[in-house]
């Protein structure tokens, strides 16, 4: 397999390219982060999805089996960029995905999404907003999609017992086991067309994700 992982310097990212090793192509906007993404095995193509146009993205996905959208504006970032990545960038990403022909597309969103914004505050709220706009952009498309909302993310070493349902309780989860989650949701096209949350729980992830 072939995957292309949109955001290949994230959190989330970086653990994944070290579970897919030389299956994984990371597009990163900073060359200075090719480094970090080959060293886990992936390749890394430099590509700013903000500044991008159709065509770039589209060579870079083409012949690919799947792709991951794990970017995002990231701590710091004001309203505009939650925007600009976190919606545009998915929007641009699957638009590539459908010229390219590459059917399979897994979004990371987050929990919270598909509500209005709970709270005062204005980044949030642009977040949100954001993350619900890409979901329902997907939801329209004709591709092989999965939307993963994982709680509150954590560094904590991942344990391999979560719970991903369509709804779940509030809760975290460690960055290693939404990896361990995006890799076994890869496997297989039993998730297709689902919209799933996912916490620490105590189930193990290849009881909920079993390949085919």
């Amino acid at each position: 397999m072939r995957i292309i992982i949109a955001g290949g310097h994230g959190k989330i990212a970086l653990r994944l390219e070290r579970r897919l090793k030389s299956r994984a192509v990371g597009i990163v906007r900073n060359p200075d982060h090719v480094a970090d993404v080959e060293a886990t095995g992936a390749q890394a193509v430099v590509c700013d999805l903000e500044r991008a146009d159709l065509e770039e993205v589209r060579r870079i996905v083409e012949g690919a089996d799947a792709v991951v959208f794990a970017a995002g504006a990231g701590p710091g970032s004001g309203a505009a960029r939650k925007d600009t990545v976190d919606r545009a960038a998915s929007v641009l990403l699957a638009d590539a995905a459908e010229r390219a022909g590459v059917g399979r597309f897994l979004q990371i969103s987050s929990m919270g999404a598909g509500k209005p914004p709970a709270g005062g505050d204005e980044v949030w709220a642009a977040y949100i907003r954001a993350k619900t706009e890409a979901e329902d952009d997907l939801r329209r498309r004709d591709l092989d999609w999965t939307i993963l909302r994982p709680g509150r993310l954590t560094d904590e070493p991942g344990t391999g017992l979560v719970k991903l349902a369509p709804e779940v309780p509030p809760g975290s989860v460690p960055r290693d086991d939404v990896a361990a989650v995006i890799a076994a949701l890869l496997t297989g096209s039993g998730t297709v067309g689902q919209t799933l949350e996912l916490v620490s729980g105590d189930t193990p992830i290849s009881e909920l994700v079993a390949p085919e």
